[in-house]
């Protein structure tokens, strides 16, 4: 080799040091902190990390810190019979978990506790830790990391026991007062394993309860009547009653303040007004929007896979896989 093409040589690999081009080595990411335990949202050292959460132990007031798949067990097994089918239950975790990324996102979980999570179903989902086996074990592993989206942000995960054969829109089921979430349409629902007194049922409210019920929502009445429904919302559930032919309240909200475990649905077959009782009869159990549980179930039975099922009841929307 002359002189010349050595000198060439030497400056070619002097600019290509220089410049920090040739090594072929990927940069190193900056290496991000640990999660605070008081932060409000999960933020994991790498995208393909599961999140470790706080949660707020309700029945002991502790704040205990877990991973997040730990956590979605419990609720997992707080939320559906873990003897259902497996399917059905991985539906169900997938649900859980995008309720529970979205309610981080938006909220910070649940702030008034300083946490991202609670067991206390009235602040946040169910949980049972003691619940949790092997077929609620093998239902969150075989979705681990997946949550629902709708262009990339997580879904309002709402899901309800039986539809009664139809889910609700949010409008008509929730009373939900922001626009209607375009994944949230009316669909079938396939609630035919469902019990007998879900499937149909008759409850029977003294009209003391039933005004009671009215007062509280700021409709004042000190008698009924009679109870008409005015309004119906595109599944077919009561949205607006009509007290007396004069005062109007809501479905929804009516149910509520009666007591939703006894009063299961809006989907109602009709409203009767005796000289001291109001009598509603209807189907399915809970407000209806989402996924039906039952629905869920028949579905698994049928061999539809949890993704499946999920996209079933949530229209244009993606299952993604936030963690290995």
């Amino acid at each position: 080799m002359n002189r010349k093409s050595i000198v060439f040589l030497t400056m070619i690999v002097f600019v290509c040091l220089a410049l920090a081009g040739c090594n072929n080595q990927p940069q190193q990411k900056p290496e991000t902190p640990p999660m605070s335990p008081n932060a409000s949202t999960p933020q994991p050292a790498d995208p393909q990390t599961e999140p470790e959460i706080t949660v707020f132990m309700h029945e002991t007031g502790e704040k205990k810190s877990m991973k997040m798949e730990e956590y979605i067990a419990g609720v997992v097994a707080g939320e559906m019979k873990n003897d259902w089918p497996v399917q059905a239950l991985a539906a169900q975790a997938i649900i859980a978990r995008t309720f529970t990324i979205e309610a981080i996102d938006t909220k910070g979980g649940v702030p008034e506790r300083g946490t991202q999570a609670s067991t206390d179903i009235k602040e946040f989902q169910a949980y049972s830790a003691k619940d949790v086996n092997d077929n609620v074990k093998k239902a969150v592993e075989m979705t681990r990391g997946m949550v629902i989206t709708h262009q990339g942000t997580p879904i309002k995960g709402w899901f309800h026991a039986s539809a009664g054969g139809v889910t609700a829109t949010a409008k008509e089921g929730l009373n939900y007062r922001e626009a209607e979430p375009p994944y949230i349409q009316s669909v079938q629902s396939p609630d035919d394993l469902a019990p007998a007194d879900v499937k149909k049922w008759t409850v029977v409210f003294p009209k003391e309860a039933v005004i009671a019920a009215m007062n509280k929502l700021g409709k004042q009445v000190n008698d009924i009547s009679s109870i008409q429904i005015t309004q119906k919302g595109p599944s077919g559930r009561a949205t607006m009653l009509m007290v007396n032919k004069a005062v109007e309240v809501s479905g929804p909200e009516l149910r509520v303040a009666l007591d939703s475990t006894k009063l299961k649905s809006m989907l109602l077959d009709k409203i009767e007004v005796s000289e001291d009782n109001v009598t509603f009869a209807g189907k399915g159990y809970g407000h209806g929007v989402g996924m039906s549980q039952w629905g869920a179930h028949s579905m698994a039975k049928a061999g539809k896979k949890p993704e499946e099922i999920v996209t079933h009841y949530f229209k244009d929307v993606q299952v993604e896989k936030r963690w290995d």
